[in-house]
């Protein structure tokens, strides 16, 4: 039972990632569509991950009141009414109305999320939580290197021809039959009972706030998941100010960008087991920093491919950093996620001071902003070796 549990988290994770990355694609798709500066092409992202700083905590509620396995149905039924939203968005082409879908679609994401990743990690031994996790995640970067491709295929090619946003109606469409098919699936499935902490066990907000690992863990999640986004949102036009080419082949970039941090999942499942998460997380942050710093100060396709090879660094950072800050609070999981969750609202603020970093100093001046956030990854790492 516990197999056929982690089985079907994988689909929910590749789900998960597939539709996150989606956005990578439109942000270039809709800056050129209603002529956006970077600063509001990336309110795409801020709307996204905005909803994780609004919505984490009250989902942890729900989840403790329904359960995980319910929480993970209500939570592909909402993504797929977001994905449903992007028609009136295109029928009326008022790009306030493509944000408000976007906060709906992530407000189910953020659903899934706060159910599914405490969850895994609570499925099993937990001295195997970080790869176990890792190993799940590792099927999201799955979907962020498949999204890429289905994105420049069935939307940005349609720039050559068009300039509207009737591209994005129809594969939102398929997405949301898909979800809906998921979700029934789900619900009819039998997911092994996991214990819920008894009133006396579970510790309060406050108490959970205090924890100084926890803090120091949502820290982490949030520069992260911001700096992480940062890269996929502009990776496009920063590829296309290195080297000249159109948007459908600059796209596929994205998808190297996202397989990488899927390949390092994978090695990551035995790599975490072998050594120190806090350890292996330092070394992924400093590599990271490098890469950054080497392709701000080269050109070309060299450029490229060290931004790129960022994605192989980010590969391990989130299951690390988020199983490394439950410990200790396994008997409120919930609320330790949903605090957790809420972090991931760096993918909205990181994104936007980059964008406006690079209206005002161009974009390779604005990606030192994201060697810094993987500094504090690395001190994170550092101070959680043990």
């Amino acid at each position: 039972m516990y197999r056929k549990a982690l089985f079907s988290l994988t689909v929910l994770f590749f789900m998960m990632g597939f539709i996150t990355c989606l956005n990578d694609i439109l942000v270039p798709f809709l800056k050129q569509v209603f002529e956006l500066s970077y600063t509001q092409a990336s309110l795409i992202q801020f709307c996204f991950f905005g909803a994780y700083g609004l919505t984490a905590i009250p989902a942890s509620k729900l989840i403790q009141k329904v359960g995980y396995q319910r929480g993970m149905v209500i939570g592909f039924i909402v993504t797929a009414v977001g994905c449903l939203l992007f028609f009136p968005a295109v029928s009326f082409h008022k790009y306030s109305l493509f944000l408000g879908a976007f906060f709906v679609l992530a407000t189910g994401v953020v659903l899934l999320q706060v159910a599914a990743n405490p969850y895994v990690s609570i499925l099993g031994p937990a001295e195997t939580a970080s790869s176990r996790l890792t190993m799940t995640q590792a099927f999201n970067s799955f979907g962020t290197f498949l999204a890429p491709f289905f994105g420049s295929i069935l939307i940005l090619s349609t720039l050559q021809n068009s300039m509207n946003s009737e591209a994005v109606k129809y594969p939102y469409l398929f997405i949301a039959v898909v979800l809906v098919i998921i979700a029934f699936v789900l619900g009819r499935m039998k997911f092994p009972e996991i214990a819920q902490a008894s009133a006396e066990e579970e510790k309060s907000w406050g108490h959970i706030l205090k924890q100084p690992n926890l803090l120091l863990g949502m820290l982490g999640i949030f520069v992260y998941v911001g700096a992480e986004v940062a890269i996929g949102s502009f990776l496009v036009n920063y590829v296309m100010e290195n080297v000249a080419m159109p948007e459908t082949a600059a796209a596929t970039y994205i998808a190297f960008y996202w397989g990488g941090a899927m390949v390092g999942r994978f090695l990551g499942i035995y790599t975490l087991k072998l050594f120190s998460p806090g350890k292996v997380l330092v070394l992924h942050s400093a590599l990271a920093i490098t890469f950054i710093i080497l392709s701000i100060n080269s050109t070309g396709m060299l450029a490229v491919y060290l931004m790129i090879a960022v994605g192989l660094c980010n590969s391990i950072m989130f299951p690390t950093i988020f199983t490394l800050a439950l410990k200790g609070l396994e008997t409120s999981a919930e609320k330790a996620s949903g605090l957790l969750a809420t972090s991931i609202l760096g993918g909205a603020i990181i994104p936007l001071f980059t964008g406006w970093m690079a209206d005002n100093s161009g974009l390779r001046t604005a990606f030192i902003l994201l060697a810094v956030c993987y500094a504090y990854i690395a001190f994170y790492g550092f101070k959680s070796r043990k």
